[in-house]
């Protein structure tokens, strides 16, 4: 779930916008439609169909997936897992994504159909380039004078060095995250059907060709290996940073934008992010996909990019949202993997060793919503496509088949979310426009909302304003009345 606070209100906010935060004259006309965006709707349907393609709970040879809703209203997270990615039979992309605020299950749902496309398409220009500039260096090194080398400066060389440390591959696929991470940012931002201003995703991504690993990331999702030590036991490797509020450098690059960065006296250890002059919205997370009431103020959505090369001593890599890492260890969640009877069932358990955490960690609080991706380094992975056992079965998001047995006030320390007041249960059949549909129904234009519905916090508005009338509304007030 993603992490974001504001303020309740005594006249209803309209869905996606942070109280006391106006936008500019005009805002709704400058969005384009979201049909003239490079993901048209009719397009979905033949994605969703792609061979290799997974996105609803299942399993492969390779890889094993599982989301399940939580008890705070539309499961806000997404996943994906693309078998021969970019037409390389020995290539896999993997990602988690963990919406947040009003919009958040839309914008996940989003970022997981758009952001491999952008990825793929990048990752095939920087490759072309690359040859280009191969072609180019090959014809123009036989012709150099010899007296060209005193041009070079000892620390160019070094530099290089330095560089030729991490493979091609590396270089290639970063600049290709870089770039796709940017457009798909820019692009939510257009869209006509979903608000983005204070709605938003977190994204760890990764690409595994061949043996090589690169991960890209923002927010507070992780990613996490299992590999052996030296003894020849299982062991947890961390692979990614959540990127929270509190990390030093974070911080500085909010503050030196404007934005401000605290805790609330109710949860001292949970950092979050604020406007300068206005206490909302309260996100919990340093970079994130959408949330542009912020992107003025620090938040990015940047992702660091990480690489790995795999050896025979790693087995698996798990991705998973904050539903999972809240409650269980680094190492609580190679064990659970490991202990499996069959990789199909690896993710499905280790959703439900989470719910039966959150029960008994935090027995008064709401469970969050889980996704994880469990990907083996162990088979096989070079033909053609994975045999999908499940067939992509449709579950309902909501499968835990038990009552919420913990209301009430909570003691839970971690962050909070905004969530819908409405506990729909969305199914997983997001075939052509079924899915756009039940998202429109979910988020009613207008509907109010409270940030602390997730986490049903007692005092926590008490510290929050209320939401302050504007100049400009009560001109508009005055010509209602004329």
């Amino acid at each position: 779930m993603g992490s974001c606070l504001s303020c309740e209100s005594s006249r209803s906010p309209r869905a996606g916008s942070p109280m006391g935060v106006r936008k500019r004259k005009g805002g709704s006309k400058r969005r384009m439609g979201s049909r003239n965006s490079s993901f048209d709707y009719r397009s979905e349907e033949q994605l969703h169909r792609t061979p290799g393609r997974m996105f609803l709970n299942g399993s492969s040879d390779t890889a094993s997936l599982f989301t399940q809703q939580g008890r705070k209203g539309t499961n806000q997270d997404a996943m994906i897992v693309w078998e021969n990615f970019g037409s390389r039979t020995d290539t896999v992309f993997c990602g988690v994504f963990d919406g947040h605020g009003p919009y958040g299950h839309m914008v996940a749902k989003r970022v997981r159909d758009c952001l491999p496309l952008k990825l793929s398409s990048h990752w095939e220009v920087n490759i072309k380039n690359d040859e280009i500039l191969r072609d180019v260096s090959l014809n123009t090194s036989s012709s150099r004078c010899s007296e060209d080398a005193s041009f070079f400066s000892a620390d160019t060389e070094v530099a290089r060095a330095s560089i030729d440390e991490q493979p091609e591959v590396f270089h290639t696929l970063k600049e290709s995250f870089l770039k796709a991470y940017k457009v798909m940012d820019r692009e939510l931002k257009m869209y006509a059907n979903i608000d983005c201003f204070c709605s938003g995703t977190t994204a760890v991504t990764m690409v595994k060709q061949g043996q090589d690993l690169i991960i890209g990331n923002v927010g507070d999702s992780r990613a996490v290996l299992a590999t052996r030590d030296e003894n020849n036991l299982l062991t947890a490797v961390q692979l990614t940073v959540d990127l929270k509020p509190n990390l030093p450098g974070e911080a500085e690059r909010i503050r030196k934008c404007k934005g401000r960065v605290f805790a609330l006296h109710d949860e001292p250890e949970v950092a979050r992010v604020w406007l300068p002059n206005n206490d909302s919205p309260g996100l919990a997370m340093a970079r994130a996909f959408g949330d542009f009431c912020l992107k003025d103020f620090g938040l990015i959505s940047v992702p660091e990019v990480s690489y790995r090369r795999i050896t025979d001593k790693d087995e698996f890599i798990v991705l998973a949202t904050d539903g999972i890492w809240d409650v269980l260890s680094n190492k609580e969640v190679v064990d659970i993997v490991e202990s499996c009877s069959t990789r199909s069932s690896a993710a499905k358990s280790l959703v439900e060793c989470a719910v039966r955490g959150w029960r008994s960690k935090y027995p008064t609080s709401k469970v969050d919503d889980c996704a994880v991706v469990c990907l083996f380094l162990g088979a096989d992975e070079t033909s053609c496509a994975s045999t999908i056992k499940s067939k992509q079965s449709i579950i309902p998001e909501d499968a835990t088949g038990e009552k919420d047995e913990c209301p009430g006030p909570t003691g839970l320390k971690r962050s909070g979310t905004v969530r819908n007041e409405e506990n729909e249960v969305v199914g997983e059949e997001e075939d052509g426009d079924i899915e756009e549909d039940d998202e429109r129904r979910s988020i009613g234009i207008g509907q109010e909302w409270s940030a602390l519905e997730g986490v049903s916090r007692v005092n926590t508005l008490l510290t929050l304003p209320r939401y302050v009338p504007g100049k400009e509304d009560d001109v508009e007030a005055k010509k209602g009345k004329k």
